[in-house]
């Protein structure tokens, strides 16, 4: 048995990648071979445990004696002068997290995501309109990926339209991680503001959005005005740049995968079980699953002291070996697994069913209008974003 008294790895993370559409390959041999390692961080020189296996990650994900709170100790928090504010459950534990994640599923159940498909059809259909009147090349992050996931979540929120840019700025530079502390304080405090005239607005008239019914619900749910402000910063933020990025890079796998996506515009009722699939062999979360063990616990023969930090990475586990039949494959017939792209446990991704949604929208849309897509440039100039929290492209140029 291990335990954090191994002697100090010479890995560091975060790991450079050898192709742009695969993980880092070293996680292959540390699966095989070291499934749970130490490492060392980049950015802080600290030490913490790497798990690259499906099953540790399943159960450190479920497992509440690992802390997602930045200011647990020995949390890998890479900006720890700044901790998360009021709402932001995602950096909470239970029963914090629970009671103010509880003020959502409302918002964001099967029943309520299935009601807004046609919406973001149509937000699709309108986007792919634009796009083609103005003619081929065109950059399809600028004219498709970035705008839909912001016009669903301004729209779902109550947000005015018109503020999209704003967003789009305030996400692009939190999600930089060369982004200086005091510019990400800077921009962060600047959605704040603004959020915290619109919420107070939507309390004191609600409207019909996800915002004014949220205020309705504080008071019953011992939530905070200011933390309804955190919940909003967090879902315009997460909501917005993860599923921008899946479009983005997916978009890439299907065009490098031309027998499988010739196989879904042949059969286009499987976009469900596809999109499912591209997420999985496409994890866009780049920077692992941070937690940090409250107590002395064993996790596939491993002991993590309490104290010690932990970085779970979704994007190993999902190309694991042993849970996936050749899981470097993109496959849209593989049969379905509980991939890990969305999280696990409690702090599984509260809005995964609207990004599914959105997803299978966008691509069922995109190549049915555009069965002739293809790059506009090598696949050598695509401009992949390796330097930010979520991986994706920076641009697209495509034409038809």
């Amino acid at each position: 048995m291990s335990s954090s008294t191994a002697p100090t790895s010479e890995l560091t993370y975060p790991m450079a990648r050898e192709t742009v559409l695969d993980p880092p390959p070293t996680y292959a041999s540390l699966r095989a071979e070291h499934p749970i390692t130490r490492v060392r961080l980049d950015f802080d020189d600290s030490e913490v445990w790497l798990v690259t296996r499906y099953e540790d990650a399943k159960t450190i994900l479920t497992d509440t004696r690992f802390s997602s709170d930045f200011q647990t100790p020995g949390f890998p928090a890479r900006l720890t002068s700044q901790p998360p504010g009021p709402g932001t459950f995602i950096r909470m534990d239970p029963p914090d997290q629970q009671r103010l994640r509880h003020l959502l599923h409302p918002e964001l159940s099967r029943k309520r995501v299935d009601e807004l498909r046609p919406t973001v059809e149509g937000f699709v259909a309108e986007l792919l309109d634009r796009m083609i009147e103005k003619g081929p090349p065109a950059d399809l992050i600028a004219d498709f990926a970035l705008p839909l996931p912001s016009q669903v979540i301004t729209t779902l929120l109550g947000v005015p339209y018109e503020d999209r840019e704003f967003f789009h700025d305030t996400t692009r530079v939190m999600g930089e991680q060369t982004t200086p502390p005091e510019e990400r304080l800077r921009v962060r405090n600047q959605l704040k503001e603004y959020l915290d005239d619109l919420v107070a607005a939507k309390d004191a008239e609600p409207g019909d959005d996800l915002l004014s019914r949220m205020c309705e619900r504080r008071v019953e749910a011992d939530v905070s005005i200011e933390e309804v402000v955190g919940i909003a910063t967090l879902l315009m933020v997460a909501g917005y740049e993860t599923v921008a990025n899946q479009i983005g890079v997916g978009t890439v796998a299907l065009l490098q995968n031309p027998d499988q996506l010739a196989d879904l515009k042949a059969h286009p009722d499987k976009i469900r079980g596809a999109a499912d699939e591209i997420v999985r062999h496409q994890t866009v979360t780049d920077y692992g699953a941070r937690r940090a063990a409250t107590a002395d616990i064993e996790v596939g023969g491993t002991t993590i002291r309490k104290g010690d930090g932990v970085l779970v990475v979704l994007s190993s586990a999902n190309r694991d070996e042993s849970v996936f039949t050749d899981p470097d494959e993109l496959d849209i017939n593989r049969k379905t697994q509980d991939h890990l792209a969305f999280g696990w446990g409690p702090h599984q991704c509260v809005g995964h069913l609207l990004a599914r949604v959105q997803l299978e929208c966008a691509w069922a849309a995109l190549f049915e209008r555009l069965p002739d897509l293809r790059l506009d440039v090598p696949l050598d100039e695509v401009p992949f974003r390796f330097d930010m929290f979520v991986y994706g492209v920076r641009g697209l140029p495509v034409t038809w």
